[in-house]
């Protein structure tokens, strides 16, 4: 089966907007930012996150109805304008917690935001994908601009080898994506998402284009850091700098999520029966290895990478139920798992000092002491990423846990509620060596300075709290966004 291509129009364009804005705007930064001295790098910064915003604004502002354009190679629905939504808003939280750390540590450049705006780039175009060619293109484009991040730091030895460890895992994992695309259109003929649904719907023979799935199962499953193809999270999270792994550990997850839907749904849908116990052996193994990992962590950024594991785990419940609610609260868990991950991670940007990572959990010991309002907002962070009610992580869990109920796999919401218990260990005793502990001998560790930066970490650590009180808003947006499928 063959397709005709299809003359872009006019119309076209109307889908596209915040893509076409954010490419725009990126080339205009990027040529504007020649012409800007060092000392005046913060207008750069500003003109980044003004950017995102607009952005952000055309994805839900701009009314375009639903439908596809250029042939079927962009989808535009609800679903993708939540998720471009909220990622602009993940990348504006992620510059605001990146400029002391980055001035401090003569980071502070122009490709800094220009290589996050072409990753976020990359992720919009992920997400609203149609076609097999757009959804790689869109995942090499933030795959490689986030390669790029981590290696930023070129002075430090750490830094190059997680970003050389990040690029050969992740050159390995897109092949695998590749091949099993490949595989994909030689059963089906076509690169297009809805007519590979269709050939899917059709029954017959399927060995082909199910050997295909396994394999693009398998490059999902590494974009999100599923076990076992976790490898690469704990070395790449540990060895950049934490404000870049402010951002690569939350937004890049979202976009893993839209593509794992527009492959696993908008594609292999019909073949939902197969897929879905690899994915739902794939979320034990991230819950069973993340949490037992994280256990043994005294390194806080290595802990959080582990527990991020855990987290895809809780994730895959929503997604392998493979129905309407599945998808809403798998896109529910990845947005509430966003938000909180900005905030983890910006605990250590809040403490860290030039020529001092507070990434171990001894740094956080008697917090409390020295700033209580700040051991409050952690206890919050961790709170909320343990599942403790009314914060958002824990209707965040409630509702992929229903949604494996809902979908007969009751022995899989088991095992993850015995996980979550587990899990909820290390992050209370985060908690614990705050408000009981001493402080380390000789070390006296104050929030930073920057009061923009304690401001946005309170209003980030707060905001879970009321998000966590006023869910529902938040939880019926993602289920008008799959109410369809």
């Amino acid at each position: 089966m063959t397709t005709t291509p299809v003359m872009p129009t006019v119309a076209d364009l109307v889908p596209v907007v915040p893509e076409l804005f954010l490419v725009t705007a990126t080339f205009a930064l990027l040529v504007a930012d020649l012409f800007v001295p060092q000392h005046r790098r913060a207008l750069t910064h500003y003109l980044a996150i003004a950017i995102l915003a607009v952005t952000g604004w055309l994805a839900v502002g701009v009314g375009a109805e639903p439908g596809i354009a250029f042939g079927g190679m962009v989808v535009r629905d609800l679903a993708g304008d939540v998720m471009k939504a909220v990622i602009c808003g993940v990348g504006i939280l992620s510059f605001l917690y990146a400029k002391p750390y980055l001035v401090d540590r003569k980071l502070f450049k122009g490709e800094f935001h220009l290589l996050v705006l072409l990753s976020i780039l990359g992720m919009l175009l992920l997400v609203s994908s149609g076609n097999l060619v757009m959804v790689y293109l869109g995942l090499e484009l933030m795959a490689l601009s986030t390669y790029a991040l981590v290696a930023m730091d070129r002075d430090s030895a750490r830094a190059s080898e997680a970003a050389m460890k990040y690029f050969v895992l992740g050159a390995l994992a897109s092949g695998m994506l590749l091949y099993g695309m490949s595989m994909i259109y030689g059963a089906t003929g076509s690169l297009d998402l809805a007519q590979i649904y269709s050939v899917a719907a059709a029954g017959g023979d399927q060995r082909l284009l199910l050997f295909g799935v396994v394999f693009v199962l398998t490059g999902v499953a590494f974009k999100f850091g599923a076990a076992p193809f976790h490898m690469w999270i704990p070395d790449v999270y540990h060895g950049a700098p934490t404000a870049i792994t402010v951002f690569i550990g939350s937004a890049p997850k979202l976009a893993a999520f839209g593509m794992a839907y527009r492959l696993l749904e908008s594609g292999a849908g019909p073949v939902a029966v197969y897929w879905q116990d690899a994915v739902a052996w794939l979320a034990v193994l991230s819950l069973v290895i993340g949490n037992l990992l994280a256990l043994a962590q005294a390194n806080l950024k290595r802990m959080l990478a582990y527990s991020t594991v855990s987290h895809v785990g809780f994730l895959f419940l929503g997604l392998a139920a493979a129905t309407p609610e599945g998808y809403a609260s798998a896109m529910f868990y990845a947005i509430s798992y966003a938000v909180m991950a900005t905030a983890s991670f910006g605990a250590i940007v809040l403490l860290s000092r030039q020529g001092f990572e507070a990434e171990r959990i001894d740094d956080f010991k008697g917090l409390n002491q020295r700033s209580s309002w700040h051991a409050w907002m952690v206890m919050l962070v961790m709170a909320s990423l343990a599942g403790v009610p009314p914060l958002l992580g824990f209707w965040a869990k409630l509702a992929v846990l229903r949604a494996a109920v809902g979908a007969d796999m009751l022995w899989l919401a088991i095992v993850g509620i015995v996980f979550a218990v587990v899990g909820a260990y290390y992050y209370l005793r985060v908690i614990k060596v705050m408000f009981f502990d001493a402080p380390v001998h000789g070390l006296d560790v104050l929030p930073h300075p920057d009061r923009p930066l304690r401001a946005v970490f309170t209003v980030n650590a707060f905001g879970l709290l009321v998000l966590g009180i006023f869910w529902s808003p938040l939880m019926a947006w993602c289920q008008r966004a799959f109410a369809g499928s």
